[in-house]
């Protein structure tokens, strides 16, 4: 686990203290998302905080429907959001790429030691290689239709994040796994091409450098592995991992509340 700077550390206890005393809630873990936690930021990307939290037993208990979701306002640095505990449990049973990858983060901002390790094991558990496979597919084709086909001029920084799904569904093809986070690991495993990886990288090593990776020419190594591999993947799905889990789910949802209530 790592952190950022004592200063942008501090910054965002600061805001789930007062996001927690606003809301009455409890923050259980908070970590970073996006860029940062992939390994890919510029130096003047924002920080991405995402946190699971929970209400006291009497929020959930109401016959209206309740937003589930905080979203504080954005800051010049910070991006802070998180989502109620129900929620998340709901979207843990379809393998949530998003959620997922918050829970390996490797840049932690607080953690309930005992929930992180149950959290962790329950959404092992309820892992679904097809689920997460045809999220990522769907998140791939769509920055690809939307920023990058058919395109003379593309945003560079676009095809990390079509990379990223398209890599994500390589892995869960071969490995029937969650996706590991860090975008290094994945170029690393699971993308043999060396004519693809060496422009990546050269993209790579130009936004570490700090420079801006506004519009430029379409990458045509880069264009055609895109669509090759998107062709192929639409083709292909995994097969399940097993039947759902939503007992299981309910059972750590009622057993996380009393926690919070004080209950054994």
């Amino acid at each position: 686990m790592s952190v950022p700077n004592q200063r942008i550390n501090e910054a965002v206890r600061s805001a789930l203290d007062a996001l927690e005393n606003r809301f009455q809630v409890r923050v259980l873990y908070a970590c970073e998302s996006g860029s940062r936690a992939w390994g890919f930021a510029s130096n003047d990307s924002d920080y991405d905080v995402r946190f699971l939290y929970a209400h006291p037993l009497d929020w959930y208990l109401s016959v209206d429907e309740k937003r589930d979701v905080i979203e504080l306002p954005l800051s010049a640095e910070l991006d802070v959001n998180g989502w109620d505990l129900r929620k998340a449990l709901r979207l843990l049973g379809k393998s949530n790429p998003a959620l997922l990858e918050w829970l390996w983060s490797p840049v932690v901002y607080q953690q309930e030691d005992r929930f992180l390790s149950s959290f962790r094991d329950l959404a092992e558990t309820c892992f679904s290689p097809r689920r997460c496979y045809r999220h990522y597919l769907h998140m791939a084709a769509g920055q690809w239709r939307q920023y990058l086909v058919d395109r003379p001029r593309v945003r560079l920084k676009k095809y990390f994040y079509v990379f990223r799904a398209v890599l994500g569904c390589r892995w869960i093809e071969r490995h029937q796994r969650r996706v590991p986070v860090p975008f290094a690991l994945l170029l690393d495993q699971v993308l043999e091409e060396s004519d693809v990886r060496a422009e990546i990288d050269a993209l790579l090593a130009r936004k570490a450098a700090g420079e801006e990776l506004a519009e430029a020419d379409a990458n045509p190594v880069l264009h055609r592995f895109v669509q090759d591999e998107l062709n192929r993947l639409e083709s292909r799905s995994p097969v399940d991992a097993g039947p759902s889990q939503i007992e299981l789910l309910d059972d750590f949802f009622r057993a996380q509340i009393r926690e919070g209530m004080g209950c054994p």
